[in-house]
């Protein structure tokens, strides 16, 4: 009985394998869940009166009217280089550091190979995150004998961790381990016991979306920018 089935069942094989899906018929890399990050840097020049290190008026309403405007933003890296001695480029930083503070900016000192006497130079680092295309159902619903991962793996956590971060500079590099700066915190509670913070009004809600992320960016406008 064997003998004659034999020969039948051999013959159905090739057929039956032609109904599995093979191993490089689907891969991740055709639905990618990953962040993209974009940035562009710009930079400033501050200038202080020779062996001084206090801010002009001048210069310090010119820091302001770029806040004011958008031109620095607390989600931005802001870095500042300071030239001197030792002693009086740590001076110039900090008082540009203090204006900063005042609009909830922290800023980084940092070590440039050249910067004209007597100014400082600020580097302002702008980034976007543009979030993958969720959910994401590309994969075929069909059996998938090789325990691949589905389309939307993953998904829903790259899209919270996008909208999530406060400041979009920190998924490209992260911030030295260093004491938190309680200013800006302070501020904050500070503004709101006195109520002088703006409630968005009821027309510029809108509806929650329950879309897809794909092709959409979002520059986050809170948290610290510097380290």
């Amino acid at each position: 009985m064997r003998m004659h089935l034999y020969p039948v069942v051999m013959a159905l094989l090739p057929v039956l394998a032609g109904c599995v899906p093979g191993v490089a018929e689907y891969s991740k890399s055709e639905a990618p869940t990953q962040l993209r990050v974009d940035g562009a840097t710009t930079s400033l020049t501050v200038a202080f009166a020779p062996g001084s290190a206090r801010l002009s008026q001048g210069e310090a309403a010119r820091l302001d009217r770029l806040v004011a405007t958008g031109g620095m933003t607390p989600a931005d890296r802001v870095a500042i280089a300071s030239s001197g001695p030792p002693g009086l480029a740590e001076a110039r930083s900090a008082a540009i550091s203090r204006q900063l503070l005042r609009w909830g900016i922290v800023a980084d000192t940092a070590v440039l190979g050249s910067v004209p006497p007597n100014q400082a130079i600020i580097t302002v680092g702008r980034y976007a995150v543009t979030l993958p295309r969720c959910p994401n159902w590309s994969m075929r619903d069909a059996g998938d004998f090789t325990n691949a991962p589905t389309s939307n793996f993953g998904c829903a956590t790259a899209v919270d961790l996008g909208l999530m971060v406060a400041s979009p500079a920190d998924l490209v590099g992260g911030r030295a381990l260093a004491a938190a700066d309680g200013k800006p915190a302070a501020r904050a509670v500070d503004d709101y016991l006195d109520g002088k913070v703006q409630l968005p009004a009821g027309t510029s809600l809108g509806p929650i979306a329950t879309g897809g992320g794909g092709g959409s960016s979002s520059a986050a406008s809170g948290g610290g920018g510097g380290q």
